[in-house]
């Protein structure tokens, strides 16, 4: 699971190196006047091209990485089994999104919007619990046997009782 997330974001950062040599070809900060203005804008268009695939190959570990994390949350316990069942199918969103973008893209550009709208929730869902409400580890209390000697306070009259 963690082997997922690292590797998702070792091909975002190796991104950054594409979006970052399109900038610096786009702002003359590189003499490109060898190709020309044209050359030079397709150039730019190819760097952050090859940019905005590397992110949609890094989705995909990054959608694996939801799969176990939503097993565990579902078999845990410690959240709640619909945020569970929302991060396997967001793991499902997240592969179709990917698949369409490189197989059909046009009929990625029309599901986009739509097909992402489980990950989203799944995600900021997951993030707001952890935030607000944390993990609950707590165990139910389990009644122990009582101790000779001890007193406690009989509900229906409201005396003390000595216990054991």
């Amino acid at each position: 699971m963690v082997a997922l997330a690292l590797l998702a974001a070792g091909i975002t950062a190796l991104n950054v190196v594409f979006e970052f040599a399109g900038l610096q070809v786009a702002t003359g900060a590189v003499d490109m006047s060898a190709i020309g203005v044209d050359g030079s804008d397709a150039m730019v268009l190819l760097l952050l091209d090859t940019q905005h695939h590397g992110v949609l190959i890094a989705q995909i570990f990054f959608g694996l990485w939801l799969a176990p994390l939503g097993y565990l949350a579902y078999k845990s316990g410690w959240f709640p089994r619909p945020l569970a069942v929302v991060l396997v199918v967001a793991t499902g969103c997240y592969l179709v999104d990917v698949l369409t973008a490189f197989l059909a893209p046009d009929l990625n550009q029309l599901i986009h919007g739509f097909i992402t709208i489980p990950c989203i929730i799944a995600e900021v869902w997951i993030a707001g619990y952890l935030l607000t409400v944390g993990v609950n580890t707590k165990k139910k209390a389990q009644a122990k046997p009582p101790v000779n000697g001890t007193f406690a306070i009989d509900e229906a009259t409201a005396s003390p009782v000595v216990l054991g």
